[in-house]
């Protein structure tokens, strides 16, 4: 028999949920995870609905409880009913109270309940007290999200890795390669968006792309790009958003700890979706030296890992890729070589699948041996 298999986010990927990195890599997986077996993702909104992409069937639980107003922390008692007809449940965001009702409901019904922790969270039981416990697997997306959250020698710790729709993300044939720099994500001071502004050399564009999530920051970042040839563009879908990667020179994460107005985020980058993308149409990739982007980008190979916080350096990185244009070529490649090798959704599936499988079977010899 095949395992049905419940997703639940807090919000949908896409124009009426949230355009996030967390929620695009939820649905993306959910979606080719349905194509292997029967496969439902629950989320949360304002209004009931359902829809189907592909196999995958989507249920959004309208009329949500948000836990103290907060829309990344919703909850319904209808939850409950939809984990009755999952064998397994598989929670996006560990720190919420959706995700923690969740694993103690699956545990009084004996069924395997997996969490992967993609940042942000909010009040919850998991304020006070450890939830670890509750899951019968945390599954990372990276090397560092395992290490992170202090689960390096956690048996029930599994890195899942994350993947690159690669058919969708792929080198456009008709496209020609620009002497143009590409960011992609949110704009938030983290991102180190400010670094790559002034390493951008004064004859090449730079683009970014991404919703603005901190005024003050966007308004900084536009004083920083006077005199040079930057574009700021906040309503790419996802056809425009592939023609920029197969037309870009190289795309750049420089992402920080220390951000430039002194404050300290602990964890940047959990996974570095915009540079699988990127590596995926055949753009070399730079990144900054922190958190997961090292396990994504090859130095010298796939493009360049650099220092977080130092604009020289990366101007150079970007300045040797424009005057090395046969070689940024090869590097290219590379770089959707390394995303096919290991960063696919039906790898990402089979890692999922293989560890659910396991769970289950756990459970049922340990019910046989309570008889």
């Amino acid at each position: 028999m095949p395992i049905k298999v419940l997703h639940v986010v807090p919000a949908l990927f896409g124009a009426e949920g949230v355009i996030g990195g967390a929620e695009r890599y939820t649905l993306e997986l959910a979606t080719c995870m349905a194509a292997c077996t029967p496969t439902r993702l629950v989320t949360f909104g304002d209004v009931e609905r359902t829809q189907a992409i592909g196999d995958l069937s989507i249920r959004v639980i309208g009329n949500s409880w948000y836990v103290r107003g907060q829309r990344t922390n919703p909850f319904s008692p209808s939850l409950l009913s939809e984990i009755c007809h999952a064998d397994v449940i598989h929670c996006h965001q560990q720190h919420i109270v959706a995700s923690s009702i969740s694993a103690l409901f699956c545990r009084l019904s004996r069924r395997p309940v997996f969490v992967s922790d993609l940042g942000g969270g909010g009040r919850d039981i998991s304020d006070y007290i450890s939830t670890d416990r509750l899951y019968d697997g945390h599954l990372h997306i990276s090397e560092y999200s395992k290490r992170v959250f202090g689960h390096t020698m956690n048996p029930t710790a599994h890195v899942i890795l994350g993947g690159v729709d690669t058919i969708k993300f792929s080198p456009g044939e008709s496209l020609e390669r620009k002497q143009q720099i590409l960011f992609v994500g949110r704009i938030l001071p983290h991102k180190g968006i400010n670094d790559l502004i002034r390493a951008a050399p004064y004859n090449m564009s730079l683009e970014i792309i991404g919703q603005p999530s901190d005024s003050r920051f966007l308004n900084d970042l536009h004083h920083l790009a006077v005199g040079k040839r930057v574009v700021f563009r906040h309503d790419c879908d996802d056809t425009m958003l592939v023609n920029a990667y197969r037309q870009a020179m190289c795309i750049v994460l420089p992402s920080v700890y220390r951000t430039m107005y002194g404050d300290e985020t602990k964890v940047p980058e959990l996974l570095g979706q915009s540079l699988l993308e990127g590596m995926a149409c055949g753009a070399p990739a730079i990144c900054t030296e922190i958190s997961s982007m090292p396990e994504i980008v090859q130095n010298g190979v796939s493009g360049f890992i650099v220092p977080p916080g130092d604009p020289f350096t990366l101007g150079q990185r970007i300045g040797w890729l424009a005057e090395h244009p046969c070689e940024a070529l090869e590097m290219g490649r590379a770089a959707r070589r390394r995303v096919l090798e290991k960063f696919t959704w039906p790898q990402v599936v089979r890692r999922c699948l293989s560890i659910y499988e396991g769970a289950m079977s756990a459970k049922d010899a340990r019910l046989a041996r309570a008889r």
